[in-house]
């Protein structure tokens, strides 16, 4: 799996939460936002996406693809090649992609600043960051060619991520399948 930095969450206005990821992907930014604004894109590592309508005010559905839970709201920001989110039922909150060159003169890379926006008790936030983190292994893997394989997808990985974000502060121990 891909080295994913930890996510974190802010808490504002009591119980408004802030979950951010930052992540460096060895992708040009094209195909990192063809991953995170397009239905094809998303299915290779989080979700169906339909429908996806690529404007400020469209609709959007997400269906997980190895389970049942799908969510429906709206496109809220769109700025092709750089910014998507979407906002969804109140239990996932605003979601937002937003795409950044990597380092000038380097590789080609992309950051992935992501927050996700949500009102939630404490054991669904650790749900959720365990749940990204999961997700951003999942697409650094799909931008490297290798999708989801939704039908073999098992809660191991998810269940240790989510017990290391119990610990909060503590160091990682390196996963080992």
């Amino acid at each position: 799996m891909s080295e994913i930095p930890r996510g974190r969450c802010e808490t504002h206005d009591g119980d408004a939460h802030l979950l951010r990821f930052a992540v460096e992907l060895s992708r040009p930014l094209p195909e990192v936002w063809e991953a995170v604004a397009t239905p094809e894109g998303l299915a290779g590592w989080l979700c169906a996406a339909d429908p996806l309508e690529p404007r400020l005010g469209g609709r959007v559905t997400l269906r997980r693809l190895d389970g049942d839970t799908v969510v429906s709201g709206r496109v809220t920001a769109w700025d092709p090649e750089y910014v998507a989110e979407y906002t969804v039922d109140p239990t996932h909150g605003r979601i937002r992609f937003h795409l950044e060159p990597g380092e000038p003169g380097g590789d080609g890379s992309t950051v992935l600043r992501f927050t996700n926006e949500l009102r939630a008790d404490r054991e669904h936030r650790l749900d959720r960051l365990a749940g990204w983190h999961d997700h951003f292994e999942r697409l650094a893997a799909a931008l490297d060619g290798r999708p989801t394989d939704w039908s073999a997808r098992s809660p191991e990985r998810w269940q240790h991520l989510r017990a290391l974000y119990e610990l909060d502060e503590a160091p990682w121990p390196k996963w080992v399948p």
